[in-house]
Order: C-alpha cells, then sequence, then structure tokens
C-alpha cells in the first residue's frame, strides 16, 4: 500500500471516529432530556455529523424517542396513553411498547393535554403539548383557490404563552366545524346516502366538534360504506363529493401565531397537499420551522430532499387516530433519527424556554387567582393532590412550577422571578 493510501485511510478512520464522538454527545443530549435530567447546554455537532448520524436511530429500550402524533382521538387521552391500546393489534412486539415521549396533538384543540398528562405519569412517559390546526392555503398566483393545509405546533411543558390567542381561534375553527359537518350532511343526502344529525353528534362525544371521522363512523353505521377507509376514498377527502369547508384560518396566520405564542411549527402529511412546494415556500417565508418527513414505512420519496432545501427540520409521526384496522399506524410506529430528534430540541428547548419564562413573569406582574390558572393549565397540576389555588401563596404556586419545568429546561431566570415576586408579597389576589 503506497504512502497516500495509508494517509487516506488515516483521515477516513480519524474523521469516522469524530463524527462517532459527536454523535454520542448528541444520543446523550437527547436520552438525559426523555429521561428528566439537567444537560443545560447542547453539544454542537457539526453539519457532517448530523448527515452521517441521519439513519442511525436511538437504541429502542430504553431510550426510544419516536414523536406520536395522536389525533381526533376516538380514545381518550388517557387511554390513549394507558394500558388497553398496548397490547398489539397486530402479531409480534408493539412498537408503543418503545415510546418514552409523546406529542398529542389533537384536531383544532389542547383540551386532552392535562389527562394525557396525568395518565403519562404512570408510565414513565412524557407528553409533549400541541395541537394540529386546520388552515387553508390560497396561492396568490391563482386567486380564489384554497387547499386545506394542516399545521402542527409542537409547545413546552407550560404551553403556549400566551394562550389565550390560540385559544380564541382554535374555538372559532371548532365553531365552523359543526357548520361543516352538518353542509357534509347535505351533501350525503343528495348523494341518497342520509345520516342523522344525532348520530354523528353522538358519536363525537359530548361538546367535542363533529369532524370527518365521526361522519365515516355513521356512515358505516348506516350501511352506506364497509368500512373508514372507503368512507374517506369514496366520499370524505378533501375536495370529495360530500366535503365541504369550515372556517379555517390562513396558514401563514397560523404558522405566525404559533411563533408568538411560544411553538415550533411543522407541517402535517406534505405529500398530501396538490402542490407542496408552494405551500412550503410560502410557509417557510412566514417563519414554518419543520415538516414531516417520516412515516411508519420509513422517508416520503422527495420530502426530505424539500426540507434541506428550504431550511427546514425533518419530523414524523404515526397519525394515530384511533380508527382500527390494518390501513392505520401504530402508536410509536415511526422512529425518528437521532440526528433529526436532536434538532429539534435544540431549536425548541429556547423557544419553550422563553415561553415558560413569559408566563412566570405574567404573573409576577399580576399574582391573582385568574392568572395561577392559566399557569396551571397544563400539567403542574397533575403533580399536586387536593392542591387549591386560593389557598397557595405566589411562592408556593412558583416553586411548583419551576419544580415541574425546569427539570427539563434550560435556566430561565429563576431568580429575578422569584425576586419579583417577593416585591409583590407572594400573595394571590
Amino acid at each position: 500500500m503506497g504512502g497516500g493510501d495509508k494517509k487516506k485511510k488515516k483521515r477516513t478512520k480519524s474523521k469516522s471516529k469524530k463524527l462517532s464522538g459527536e454523535h454520542a454527545l448528541a444520543s446523550r443530549y437527547v436520552n438525559e432530556w426523555i429521561l428528566h435530567a439537567s444537560y443545560a447546554s447542547p453539544p454542537p455537532p457539526s453539519a457532517a455529523a448530523a448527515a452521517a448520524a441521519a439513519d442511525e436511530f436511538l437504541p429502542p429500550r430504553p431510550l426510544g424517542f419516536p414523536i406520536v402524533s395522536c389525533s381526533s382521538s376516538t380514545p381518550t387521552p388517557s387511554t390513549a396513553t394507558g394500558s388497553s391500546p398496548l397490547r398489539p393489534r397486530r402479531e409480534g412486539p408493539s412498537p408503543w411498547a418503545q415510546v418514552k415521549v409523546l406529542a398529542l396533538t389533537d384536531h383544532d384543540t389542547m383540551d386532552g393535554i392535562p389527562e394525557a398528562m396525568q395518565a403519562a405519569l404512570k408510565f414513565g412517559m412524557r407528553i409533549i403539548p400541541g395541537v394540529e390546526i386546520s388552515t387553508l392555503y390560497s396561492s396568490r398566483e391563482i386567486p380564489g383557490t384554497g387547499e386545506p393545509v394542516h399545521i402542527l405546533a409542537y409547545y413546552g411543558t407550560c404551553g403556549p404563552a400566551p394562550y389565550e390567542e390560540l385559544d380564541i381561534l382554535l374555538s372559532n375553527i371548532r365553531d365552523g366545524r359543526y357548520l361543516r359537518a352538518k353542509n357534509m350532511l347535505l351533501k350525503l343526502n343528495r348523494l341518497r346516502m342520509p345520516v342523522k344529525w344525532e348520530t354523528v353528534v353522538k358519536i363525537a362525544g359530548e361538546g367535542v366538534a363533529p369532524g370527518r371521522l365521526h361522519l365515516a363512523r355513521a356512515m358505516v353505521e348506516a350501511g352506506h360504506v364497509e368500512n373508514l377507509k372507503q368512507a374517506f376514498s369514496k366520499y370524505l377527502y378533501d375536495g370529495g363529493p360530500a366535503y365541504a369547508m369550515g372556517s379555517e384560518p390562513s396558514a401563514e396566520t397560523v404558522v405566525q401565531l404559533i411563533s408568538r405564542t411560544g411553538g415550533i411549527s411543522a407541517l402535517a402529511h406534505p405529500w398530501t397537499l396538490k402542490n407542496p412546494v408552494a405551500v412550503i415556500r410560502a410557509l417557510k417565508s412566514t417563519g414554518l420551522n419543520a415538516m414531516e418527513v417520516y412515516r411508519s414505512d420509513g422517508k416520503v420519496a422527495g420530502f426530505s430532499e424539500l426540507a434541506d432545501t428550504y431550511g427546514l427540520l425533518k419530523l414524523g409521526g404515526s397519525d394515530f387516530h384511533g380508527r382500527g384496522g390494518q390501513d392505520e399506524s401504530e402508536l410509536g410506529s415511526v422512529g425518528l433519527p437521532t440526528a433529526s430528534i436532536y434538532e429539534f430540541l435544540k431549536l425548541a428547548r429556547p423557544v419553550w424556554s422563553n415561553a415558560m419564562r413569559d408566563i412566570l413573569y405574567n404573573f409576577a406582574e399580576d399574582p391573582s387567582e385568574v392568572n395561577l390558572e392559566k399557569m396551571l393549565k397544563f400539567g403542574v397540576r397533575n403533580k399536586l393532590t387536593g392542591y387549591s389555588s386560593s389557598s397557595c401563596v405566589g411562592r408556593d404556586a412558583v416553586d411548583l412550577c419551576l419544580s415541574s419545568w425546569l427539570a427539563t429546561h434550560e435556566d430561565i431566570e429563576l431568580e429575578n422571578i422569584r425576586l419579583k415576586l417577593a416585591s409583590n408579597n407572594l400573595v394571590i389576589r
């Protein structure tokens, strides 16, 4: 072997060793975050290291990290994170047994988050509070045209900050779902497939805005279709003969709102869009952070390259809806590369910490019971038994939040917040 070959081999070996070391540091950071350890500053692997790790996955147990979405949940959040769905519907071990972190992203509501966080405590899981928001993208080049686009929002343990603006938007969307569902029933009637409104409402459940899944179940019950897949593929798909629009906001508006409220935005299932490039380009210019690339069957051809082109994080999820059947992915069936998880956390954790800081400073400015309720909305109350906000002084409330939040987030000027509360006499008004 010539001298040049020996030097080349040595350089390759050294580079491989360096990349392996950087990948190990990134894995450690991710794993310690999963296990609630405090690793304040992420190690800075090079772009080459991230690329080299793109197809490497974390060990399946006990440090598996498939981010999964539980949308339009037919099971309640507690059963989705409980014991009964853990049993595999198919032969062989269930991927669900490996899930350590679950992103709950119901359609247009975050009402299930507290229940899910409470249930997850029993299984040593972590919940990423989220929501899948129904939006409409309209091309400027072709006025009057609109395409449904779903935007995922991922928040830290404290949830959105402030929550009110997002809550109003989601409430308006849900109100529009009632009108939308009735319009779809009218279309089904015209197609000579009558479905009773009472049946749809009963299937949806008390206080739940009915969606296409509930209509599909009603169609199956009425005998109009054989199964849910047929209901969607023949009648309820986007633009289908029984499809109707609701009161969805623009996709650009929603991406900006997610950013303002301390969340990370991601484009859901872009492979279903008619013109994904135009949508991705437009949303990137308004602040989109990520897009789904991974499914249970692996990468979707072409979309990883699109994410690279527009500088978007690559995410994925099982998109579990509780529909049942062989065509639905299992919870936890989508594994994300270590590099993708690391890049997500590197972007998300400072954003979530800023949201946490804003929530705590807002309470310090006005330590009222109303603001305390807002602060305890997502998750913290789950750690308390018999807790009453009216009997708790400000320092206790903040300590409870910090003990829950800071175990997994960077330092956020803790002492300054304590001093601010001290100046307000620490009493909830």
